[in-house]
């Protein structure tokens, strides 16, 4: 647990937040500025799962065009955080690059540019030789490169914890090991929650819960559509710096850390186990499958019997998914931690003298067009719901806070959220996923 006193379970509150991930506790931190008394009830440790383990960018770059004014938010906020938290969260505008191999990847990055030029970003093409002055290489390696200065990125493991403690000095209540079980309506609108450790009224809950969303709202005869990947990663022992950007170079991405080593990760390929949702919602991934099945690495085995088996609906008084698996920790494939670890040291000869000195897994939980969802469940008057980030999260999470405390708070969003909105995957919109390529 993140606090050293745990408070106790209140009877009543203005908004439950389910989760205590980023989007969760950015949420709760901004409704708390609005002094809008607010719960979170997370069912393991606050950042415990994916928001601790991501690769830490914080950028508008490669975006989809839809995401762009929310990303741009998300960039303001943080750029401020660390003085209105008053806590180092390691945030640096070091710049982000995506490098390209040949000239097809670097038409990609020039249509990607035509498509978000209203959003007039600073983000442009590099030449060969240019790439090479900004990585400090010879003999231009890479065709080009797509470079926004003004992206950045910060370090998890503080980030979130620090959001939580400003929340917590703002009023909020923070439950770990805390789960919710179910909701209470009265005539057809939210009205409470029952938690594992008793009720709490309300009159707004977000749901907030990461790869456990979609079984979550399962559970209340509400269908999101919401599939997970296992994502791997690890982090070097500290070596020499030669340039700030994170950059991804195609079979690895990797970014400088505070602590002077670096994160790297395979940059073009996750694990995918085949579950029963897999199939359940199967139609509305297929146009992502067909454009991510050269990543994908499919899997069959013990994770598919394990969630045939995983109960959909439960009573109040059952002991449930959430409480059986408090914090998960997916093993991680340490064969693509080290070959992408390779890649990143024949690409960058300042790795040569490090080594791996930790290595990770996390869950990711997507959506079919790989887009957030930000959005009331009208269905279900009071009910909300902030998930789908689709390996966005952490960068977006500020913005997410934000825009979800405005919609619950019943103020119009900063931004045009209408793309997030959850009935788009019924009432027919297009899911394809934007190909940045």
């Amino acid at each position: 647990m993140t606090n050293a006193s745990v408070p106790e379970l209140p009877t009543a509150t203005k908004v439950v937040i389910i989760g205590g991930g980023i989007a969760g506790v950015a949420t709760a931190y901004f409704l708390a500025k609005e002094g809008i008394a607010t719960v979170v009830c997370e069912k393991g440790r606050v950042a415990g799962e994916q928001s601790s383990r991501n690769w830490g960018w914080v950028r508008k770059q490669g975006r989809d065009p839809r995401e762009i004014p929310a990303a741009k938010l998300s960039l303001d906020i943080w750029a401020g955080l660390e003085t209105d938290l008053g806590s180092d969260l390691g945030w640096t505008r070091g710049g982000i690059s995506y490098l390209a191999a040949n000239d097809k990847e670097m038409q990609g990055f020039e249509r990607w540019l035509e498509d978000v030029q209203p959003h007039q970003l600073d983000s442009r093409l590099l030449s060969a030789r240019e790439t090479d002055a900004l990585l400090k290489t010879d003999g231009s390696k890479w065709a080009g490169a797509l470079y926004t200065a003004s992206d950045g990125r910060a370090e998890p493991g503080k980030a979130v914890p620090a959001l939580a403690t400003g929340a917590r000095r703002l009023g909020t209540v923070i439950l770990e090991g805390c789960a919710v079980r179910g909701i209470e309506t009265e005539a057809g609108r939210i009205s409470g929650v029952v938690t594992e450790k008793g009720e709490i009224a309300c009159e707004a809950v977000v749901c907030a819960g990461g790869v456990w969303s979609s079984l979550f709202c399962r559970s209340l005869d509400i269908t999101l559509p919401q599939l997970k990947v296992r994502a791997t990663a690890c982090r070097t022992t500290p070596g020499p710096r030669p340039f700030e950007s994170a950059v991804d170079a195609g079979p690895v991405a990797i970014r400088p850390r505070q602590d002077g080593g670096f994160t790297v990760a395979p940059g073009t390929a996750v694990a995918f186990d085949i579950v029963p949702d897999a199939l359940r919602f199967f139609r509305d991934f297929l146009p992502a499958l067909r454009g991510q099945s050269g990543k994908l690495r499919l899997r069959l085995g013990r994770p598919f019997m394990e969630e045939l088996m995983r109960p959909k609906r439960w009573r109040p008084d059952e002991v449930t998914p959430f409480e059986r698996v408090r914090v998960l920790d997916p093993e991680p494939d340490r064969a693509f931690a080290e070959a992408a670890f390779a890649a990143a040291k024949a690409q960058f000869p300042h790795l040569q003298g490090t080594e791996i000195a930790e290595t990770w897994a996390g869950a990711i939980e997507s959506t079919p067009d790989a887009i957030p969802v930000l959005s009331e469940v009208e269905s279900l008057p009071g009910f909300y719901i902030a998930t789908g980030f689709s390996g966005h999260g952490f960068g977006f999470g500020p913005a997410a806070g934000r825009l979800m405390a405005d919609l619950v708070s019943g103020v119009t969003p900063r931004v045009d959220i209408a793309p997030f909105h959850f009935s788009r995957f019924a009432n027919g919109s297009d899911l394809t996923p934007y190909d940045f390529t």
